[in-house]
């Protein structure tokens, strides 16, 4: 599909190569506005992540105090709900006659006769707030992963030759780590520079994903969309690669690891709550808009204007939206997706990581570019060319695999085509911390297995799957969340109400007038719950098994 876009970036459609739709495009002030705008959101959002992970990761990783196991799992919450939902909620708060505008208002800080401040801003910081809390789950993973991976003798050597803690940390913690902060920084870069829900739900359109999409409706008559995803394609693969050359080289191989792993310090009393408030507090404003979905709910429509909270309640939402033929029967379809599309994502990413770390196949470094590659390409356009590669012969309606994949006729059959889709788009995670996993674990202990006449099935999963399990947690657990929320993908490839997944429901029911967004929150929480339960839970369990959460 990818290849099918750039194509019409460079061919006519008489076959004729050209760079004319190219260079047009930066003719174009308003593109190139969308260009920018795009760059300044994903710059922005990543250093707002990287603010808030860092310092919970290294808590999480540094400290032992009460109830960190289940504010570890709390902390992960906010993957549980799609920023184009959380902006539903996101609005209801921090609108002109939202919920703060109205608490403000009450306390005599604003009059109340006169609209309060748009706490959104011109949409820009909308945005960025709303991917921030969205995706910062996606760094302390990562880094979470590769600082349980440290061995702690390295900074007890330095704190014996003298080094305070903060010397120790940028000269011998930090370096060591950057592995895993590389892969969470460059998975919530391209992500939030390829976002199109959160930008369309806060109207603002000029960035390079919306004008994507609203080019998909001419895609058939004009070449301006092709050449746009091949610019937007350059830009996020170059800057992965400028990246990945500055400090992928720095990644270092860990000498000794697993069996001296750092004991946390145990905190009581006072010192205990510095971790628990930061914990705490982060998770609370991260779900605030959760919290909005949620009371937007409950709210009888058109009663929650202009006050704190809703002035009318009612669940009638919840069993209007539970007695409608797509809530059920869409989040099955949802749970089936993302289950197999994870399941191919761990087996696939993992066989890449280990080609380009261990084997070092030629054609490595392309090979761990392609698969990056999805992330750096609006999930609109690739569910695009799937449809474009499904009127093609042999999947076109007349040819020998029509029955086999199909989005569009009276007999679609997409489940395939979503399956792939999902594990694709989120290939990369996986690929991501498998490879920062591999680079933290010494190949020593491999090579002396294979010395000892274990087979490299047996070293495989003896050896090295226990070693980074942590990381494929981390990787597993992000592909089966975002797969749950997909969102282009699932609007392009599902034409049909029987393969709807759950946030095409949810984008159908809001558009219907009066009740519409009240009923796609009342899935939305349904989702959040679901999800909540999955990811809390998982974080218990390797709890329990591992004696913490992604630590080996």
């Amino acid at each position: 599909p990818i290849g099918l876009t750039v194509a019409g970036g460079f061919y006519t459609p008489q076959g004729q190569f050209t760079w004319t739709y190219l260079t047009g495009l930066f003719e174009d002030a308003v593109i190139v506005q969308g260009l920018v705008n795009s760059l300044a959101i994903a710059v922005c959002t990543t250093i707002v992540c990287l603010v808030i992970a860092l310092p919970l990761a290294l808590l999480a990783a540094r400290c032992d105090f009460p109830g960190k196991t289940f504010l570890g799992g709390l902390v992960l919450v906010p993957l549980i709900l799609p920023p184009f939902v959380g902006a539903i909620g996101l609005r209801s708060l921090l609108g002109r006659f939202g919920a703060l505008n109205s608490l403000l208002a009450a306390t005599g800080i604003l009059d109340p006769a006169e609209p309060g401040p748009d706490w959104m801003g011109a949409g820009f910081w909308a945005v960025i707030v709303m991917e921030a809390l969205h995706l910062y789950p996606i760094l302390y993973l990562n880094v979470s992963a590769a600082l349980a991976n440290l061995d702690p003798t390295l900074e007890e050597a330095a704190a014996c030759a003298g080094a305070g803690r903060l010397r120790r940390f940028w000269r011998i913690t930090l370096p060591l780590a950057v592995p895993g902060i590389f892969a969470g920084a460059t998975i919530v870069f391209i992500w939030s520079f390829t976002e199109l829900g959160t930008p369309l739900m806060f109207d603002y359109y000029t960035v390079t994903p919306v004008q994507i999409f609203w080019g998909v409706l001419e895609v058939d008559h004009n070449p301006r969309p092709y050449a746009l995803v091949v610019v937007m394609l350059a830009v996020a693969l170059g800057l992965y690669l400028v990246a990945k050359a500055v400090l992928g080289r720095r990644s270092a191989a860990i000498a000794t690891r697993g069996s001296i792993a750092a004991a946390p310090h145990r905190l009581g009393g006072l010192s205990a709550a510095v971790p628990m408030i930061a914990f705490a507090g982060v998770s609370l404003v991260a779900m605030l808009p959760h919290l909005g979905v949620v009371l937007n709910s409950l709210s009888v429509d058109g009663t929650w204007y202009r006050s704190v909270l809703p002035a009318q309640w009612t669940w009638s939402h919840y069993a209007t939206a539970a007695s409608h033929d797509l809530s059920i029967h869409s989040i099955g379809n949802s749970l089936l997706y993302a289950s197999l599309a994870m399941v191919l994502c761990v087996a696939v990413g993992l066989a890449i990581a280990y080609l380009t770390v261990r084997v070092k196949v030629a054609g490595g470094v392309v090979l761990d570019t392609l698969a990056m590659l999805p992330l750096a390409v609006p999930g609109l356009v690739v569910a695009f060319g799937y449809v474009a590669m499904t009127l093609r012969w042999p999947l076109s309606p007349s040819g020998p695999l029509a029955d086999l994949l199909s989005v569009v006729g009276p007999d679609p059959n997409p489940v395939p085509l979503l399956v792939i889709a999902y594990a694709v788009r989120r290939l990369p995670y996986v690929v991501r911390s498998a490879v920062a996993g591999l680079q933290q674990t010494p190949i020593e202990l491999e090579e002396a297995a294979l010395n000892l006449g274990a087979s490299r099935a047996a070293t495989m999963g003896r050896i090295i799957l226990p070693l980074i399990m942590a990381n494929l947690l981390a990787g597993a657990m992000l592909a089966f969340s975002f797969s749950m929320l997909e969102v282009s993908d699932s609007m392009i490839l599902a034409q049909k109400q029987e393969h709807y997944p759950i946030t095409k429901a949810i984008y159908v029911l809001f558009s219907r007038l009066g009740d519409g967004p009240s009923l796609a929150s009342a899935i939305g929480v349904w989702a959040m719950v679901l999800l909540a339960v999955t990811l809390v839970g998982a974080s218990s369990l390797m709890g329990r098994r591992l004696g913490a959460i992604f630590r080996v």
